[in-house]
């Protein structure tokens, strides 16, 4: 990677970080030209990241580097991209694309500052993702919470913020595990890149390994709180229900980070050498519980909103088991996995606001008869009498559907494709053996009864919704709101039909994820540009 898609790498960061400066000068009044500033810059990530997608999907997995300040590492900060960041960000820019035209209905308008938080949200969320140290991990970390923090409050209301100060609180309690645990690794490691970090472990004492055992640990709780894994995870269906709409539907990704963290760090730091494997046990059993734990909830569930949240858990419990098992079959599916249930969850959490304008309505929605409600005053109905389904309800329905077809892994759509994956490795075709342990077929069970609960769970709840009534009117829905919901499932089609090459991609991204030597070798040998004219193509690779 050289001359200006080089300086690509930044971009990701830079772009919403100007967008947010021009966006405080604006008057609040102003809320159009707030509007259009904030998707510009989503629009341009978008592009920025699909360009950044296409070159490390390549015939290169070679990682691109960026020494800001032109600092050589370990001294300097240090962006790195490969093809576990590159999808990253692609899926963050899509999902925060769709969660922003959704918001331009109506919820921008309902508080101050909507776009800023926004724009800030996103350039912690994608600093996080290209960070080659911790302790710009920790600030991009916090500058997300931060923005989240306003976000998860806009639009008031006393159950928003009471879910808001749990939600702050839990925060602030996981980014001080944070400043501990990256303290604890400083101590005794002496740096915080990434890479050196990696290429030092190998060479620490036992005593003093043990107790950069304990502060990567205690780093591992803060991301887990943020994964939401069981014990850890009670405050988060309540925040995700709580939030509005296109607020949930980019909180989809904030789970995702922390479990890109897990797999980034499990990857570089512990796949080889004397602490090789560390932690991996917690993650299964943790993943288990998880699981069992969101299938709980999905069924007991009677609101959409926290059905959706409890869905967070299942998809999140899944993705820790399968770090756990660390096989590299199994992630490749994972991968897509993580993906798709993405992509689902965003959809779903905007498309919960539009059902629910419709509870009233029921079963005008739906083919029936007033026979079927036992109306015996009204005379007999005649052949072919019935309520027909408004085309802004059938939509609605469609959509709906797709989203209980992807969560629950029903085929054709690519939920099906990654758990297929994932099931067939755990069965023997990766490098678990043959035939698998008793764990494996628990986590087999579990991933088959998450997919029964999510699709018992959306079926009680979509006739609740759907055939309720047949009294009521439709609801009003614009197409600026459909339109994200429809696209994010759409995407899931584009997934399903492109599944082998995305299948290709992620083996590739796993197979350099368990090489670390490529990623040592990448940050220690990249390049200081010496003057200006060697800006154009030196150094950054």
């Amino acid at each position: 990677m050289n001359g200006w898609a080089h300086h690509l790498i930044i971009a990701p960061i830079l772009v919403p970080l100007l967008a947010a400066a021009v966006l405080l000068f604006i008057d609040e009044r102003q809320r159009v030209a707030k509007a259009m500033v904030s998707l510009t810059s989503v629009v341009i990530l978008v592009c920025v990241s699909f360009v950044l997608f296409r070159i490390e999907s390549g015939p290169s997995d070679f990682e691109g580097v960026y020494l800001l300040g032109n600092w050589a590492a370990p001294f300097g900060i240090v962006l790195v991209l490969d093809g576990l960041s590159a999808m990253m960000l692609l899926l963050t820019a899509l999902v925060a694309l769709a969660s922003l035209v959704y918001s331009m209905a109506r919820w921008h308008t309902v508080g101050a500052h909507f776009h800023t938080m926004f724009q800030l949200l996103l350039m912690g969320v994608d600093g996080a993702f290209l960070t080659g140290d911790l302790f710009n991990l920790f600030v991009f970390f916090e500058v997300m919470l931060a923005a989240s923090y306003g976000l998860l409050l806009h639009g008031s209301g006393p159950l928003r913020v009471k879910a808001g100060l749990h939600y702050i609180a839990v925060n602030l309690a996981a980014a001080l595990l944070f400043l501990i645990g990256v303290s604890l690794i400083y101590g005794t490691a002496g740096t915080l890149n990434m890479a050196d970090l990696a290429a030092r472990i190998p060479q620490i004492e036992p005593d003093r390994r043990m107790l950069m055992e304990a502060g990567a640990g205690v780093l591992g709780i803060a991301f887990l709180i943020k994964a939401g894994m069981w014990p850890l995870c009670f405050w988060l269906p309540t925040a995700y229900s709580a939030a509005s709409a296109p607020v949930a539907g980019v909180f989809a990704i904030l789970s995702k980070l922390a479990i890109y963290v897990i797999l980034r760090l499990i990857m570089l730091l512990f796949e080889t050498g004397p602490s090789a494997g560390f932690g991996s046990t917690f993650l299964l059993i943790g993943g288990i519980a998880t699981v069992v734990f969101g299938t709980i909830g999905v069924l007991a569930s009677q609101a959409l909103g926290r059905l959706a949240g409890y869905s967070v858990l299942v998809s999140s419990g899944t993705l820790l088991m399968v770090l756990g098992i660390n096989d590299g079959a199994v992630s490749s599916g994972a991968l897509l996995y993580l993906v798709s249930s993405t992509l689902t969850i965003s959809a779903f959490f905007m498309l919960i606001e539009l059902v629910e304008r419709g509870q009233d309505a029921g079963a005008s929605v739906l083919t029936v008869t007033m026979e079927v409600y036992g109306d015996a005053d009204d005379d007999e109905p005649q052949e072919g009498d019935g309520v027909t389904m408004p085309g802004t309800m059938a939509i609605l329905g469609i959509c709906f559907a797709a989203c209980a077809i992807l969560l629950s892994g029903l085929p054709p759509l690519s939920g099906f494709i990654a758990k297929f994956a994932m099931l067939s490795a755990m069965m023997g075709t990766g490098a678990i053996g043959v035939p698998p342990t008793a764990a494996v077929w628990t986590l087999i069970v579990l991933v088959i009864l998450s997919g029964v609960a999510a699709l018992i769970a959306m079926t009680r709840v979509g006739i609740r919704t759907f055939w309720s009534s047949i009294e009521g009117t439709v609801p009003r829905v614009l197409v600026i709101e459909i339109v994200p919901v429809m696209f994010l499932l759409s995407l899931t089609l584009v997934l399903t039909v492109q599944a082998g090459p995305a299948m290709q991609y992620m083996d590739t991204t796993i197979r350099t994820l368990a090489s670390p030597e490529n990623y040592i070798n990448a940050v220690r040998n990249a390049t200081v540009l010496k003057g200006v004219a060697d800006s154009n193509g030196q150094g950054g690779d």
